[in-house]
């Protein structure tokens, strides 16, 4: 398991812990909260009953009236709304003890007169001259889901406990009260619950999204891909990219210069070998027409040297931009028709006819000098593949937001072994009738020009009339919606 989703599965395991642990809290604080709410009072009432009714119901003769008066507060009816609670009755009991304990006085019917309460907590505290108090299950069932809490007074002659009075209320409306308390306790902390959920995934999301950026780009790296350091934002992960960032640079400038260094030294090998024998060739008598052609090697080799070295001079600086620069809209049909100007001499000397024809309203946004080599470079290969007096065709093409630019000639195409290579710096081959051998740069240039605009250059052979098709696409604009940027667009390649 990733160390980020271990960090999420800890989180979310500590908060749903802490809600429960709090809930469960809150939840038992509540009922305490509760009984104390409803304890609170029945002190008063026991209190005010145990001085209005306390010496009457010890006394004998006033009992009757005290009944009376009781009965009549049973069989009383009323409305009262206490929030989501109706009440339409008094369920209050009180009932009076003598000093001894013994009830005197029930305000139930089917109470306990005559009963001795004296064990019970609330009478016999009460009898100590302590605070008295019990909770009780209701009648005789002892069903302890249904219980009644009892508050006891001591009646007072001449500051002496005469007996006790003792008042019952039900818990049933408590339980009522506490159970939509808890529900909504409940529903408070699922909601809390999710947001803390929501919250813990938006910082997973945060933390994680930069380091699936970072490690995206780590394997654009290892896979050679020309890909643009992730913004990570002014922290640690940010921090780790900028040192990876420095340390690809400077591996890429080591790695950089000992691939050019070997790549160039195999590549000036052949044409130096080549001068070197013919330069000693000359040192020996030899008839005139010999001499001409070691001469011709000579020039034809010192040629193809500063052709290589202004390729190399050429692709260094392109592979080691980050970014556009003179940014432009460019026509794409003034642009062929330049690199097409460019190349007349050989064209002409060839006798190829070139056809070019597509959109003339497309546009492309990047560096015109860039893309302009890079099709010269295309039809500069198409034009040594082509046989003489053949044709060679540009076609340019609008298709799903890109500007397809295609170079076709009929020439021998390219031989199968070198179909996935001919974009590899330093790679070329010779076909059967073309005497003059490329640097093996041209192809990698126009790869890192497309790629340097977000596009992408292919080729390949095609079935229909033979030749190769070399294709560049790049991000088009059209005239109606283009908008100079402000600065240099950056390179999409993923």
């Amino acid at each position: 398991m990733k160390i980020r989703n271990r960090v999420l599965l800890v989180l979310i395991v500590a908060l749903g812990v802490a809600l429960y642990l709090l809930l469960r809290w809150v939840s038992d604080d509540l009922h305490s909260r509760y009984n104390e709410s409803l304890e609170e009072p029945l002190v008063d009432t026991a209190n005010i009953l145990a001085t209005m009714i306390g010496n009457d119901a010890l006394d004998s003769g006033n009992r009757i009236t005290l009944r009376e008066k009781f009965d009549a507060v049973a069989r009383r009816r009323f409305t009262a709304q206490i929030y989501d609670l109706q009440r339409d009755r008094v369920d209050m009991r009180v009932y009076v003890t003598d000093h001894n304990g013994i009830v005197v006085f029930d305000s139930d019917p089917n109470g306990a007169e005559g009963q001795d309460y004296s064990a019970w907590n609330d009478v016999m505290l009460t009898l100590r001259g302590e605070y008295g108090a019990r909770s009780s299950p209701v009648g005789s069932s002892g069903n302890k889901s249904e219980t009644i809490a009892y508050v006891a007074a001591p009646v007072l002659e001449n500051g002496k406990i005469m007996g006790v009075v003792s008042v019952g209320k039900p818990k049933q409306y408590v339980k009522q009260f506490l159970a939509a308390a808890r529900l909504n306790l409940l529903i408070a902390g699922g909601i809390a619950g999710l947001i803390a959920l929501a919250l813990a995934l938006a910082l997973y999301r945060w933390v994680s999204l930069p380091l699936d950026r970072l490690a995206a780009y780590a394997l654009a790296v290892r896979d050679g891909r020309r890909s643009e350091p992730p913004t990570l934002g002014n922290n640690e992960i940010g921090e780790v990219g900028a040192a990876m960032e420095a340390m690809r640079i400077a591996l890429d400038g080591k790695d950089y210069i000992e691939r050019y260094t070997q790549a160039l030294t195999h590549e000036l090998k052949s044409p130096l070998t080549a001068i070197r024998g013919a330069v000693e060739l000359l040192d020996e008598p030899m008839p005139d027409p010999e001499r001409q052609r070691f001469k011709a090697v000579i020039k034809q080799e010192t040629h193809r040297l500063h052709e290589l070295i202004e390729r190399i001079l050429d692709l260094a600086a392109l592979e080691n931009r980050t970014g556009l620069e003179n940014v432009e809209q460019i026509a794409v049909d003034e642009l062929i028709k330049d690199a097409i100007a460019g190349l007349e001499p050989s064209i002409t000397a060839k006798g190829i006819i070139v056809n070019s024809r597509g959109d003339s309203a497309a546009y492309i946004v990047g560096e015109r000098f860039l893309l302009r080599q890079a099709i010269v470079n295309l039809l500069q290969n198409a034009l040594q593949q082509a046989p003489d007096n053949s044709e060679v065709t540009i076609d340019c093409t609008a298709e799903s937001g890109q500007i397809n630019i295609r170079i076709r000639d009929h020439g021998p195409g390219i031989p199968e072994f070198a179909v996935d290579k001919v974009f590899n710096r330093f790679f070329s081959y010779s076909a059967a009738d073309v005497t003059h051998k490329g640097s093996g740069l041209g192809l990698n240039l126009v790869r890192e020009v497309a790629a340097l605009h977000g596009g992408t250059a292919t080729l390949s052979n095609m079935e229909d009339g033979g030749g190769a098709l070399a294709t560049i696409s790049i991000p088009a604009q059209t005239s109606g919606n283009f908008a100079r940027p402000s600065q240099a667009p950056q390179s999409s390649l993923t």
